[in-house]
């Protein structure tokens, strides 16, 4: 019994690597659960079996791609007493997995350049939503501890300096997923990162 369970939860792996794969390179769209099947060398009824269509698939798909960065976002909220440490750690991390970490790039593939987002997908929408207000609140709470301790000088609103972070991050993300010969985000890595200090106005 014990195995069977590994077995099916092996499949399942298989199946999510394999719509990943798909979702990030040929759209949501163009992605058939029969295409899925064959990249991920099984039958239609396996996926099936733990998703009910192509939709609850999706879902799962950005939930398991995404994992780290919510874990992220965890970790470096709970790291208020320190938040320029946070800050880095979270700018670094984000910069990294963006550079190393297929899934976690794939998940912004599908998200921002393969997927049309309508109604259709609310559950989707509602959760990439609530991902967004977590890590702009994080960075707010952060920013704001950092100015209380005198650690950025400004006389900017702590809010919109958090919707800055975002936004930055976002910019850059964006911008190498669309066209990755423009530069090497690996080699800019540690330009992104001074210049986000800039931008917060820390000395």
């Amino acid at each position: 019994m014990r195995r069977t369970k590994e077995d099916a939860e092996k499949t399942r792996q298989t199946v999510l690597e394999a719509a990943l794969t798909l979702f990030s390179r040929d759209g949501y769209s163009l992605t058939t659960l029969s295409r899925i099947a064959k990249e991920a060398g099984c039958s239609r009824g396996p996926i099936y079996w733990h998703f009910q269509n192509k939709d609850d698939l999706y879902e799962a798909v950005l939930g398991y791609s995404q994992e780290p960065l919510e874990v992220l976002v965890a970790e470096c909220a709970a790291m208020r007493d320190t938040p320029i440490e946070a800050m880095d750690r979270f700018i670094e991390q984000w910069l990294s997995l963006l550079a190393n970490n297929r899934q976690y790039r794939q998940s912004f593939e599908i998200l921002l350049n393969k997927t049309e987002l309508t109604d259709a997908m609310s559950r989707t929408l509602k959760r990439e939503r609530a991902l967004t207000k977590s890590i702009i609140g994080m960075f707010q709470d952060l920013v704001g501890r950092a100015i209380e301790d005198g650690m950025i000088s400004t006389q900017e609103d702590p809010k919109e300096l958090g919707l800055l972070c975002y936004t930055y991050l976002m910019g850059i993300t964006q911008t190498w997923l669309f066209a990755p010969k423009l530069f090497s985000l690996k080699k800019e890595m540690p330009f992104f990162q001074r210049q986000f200090w800039t931008l917060l106005g820390k000395p």
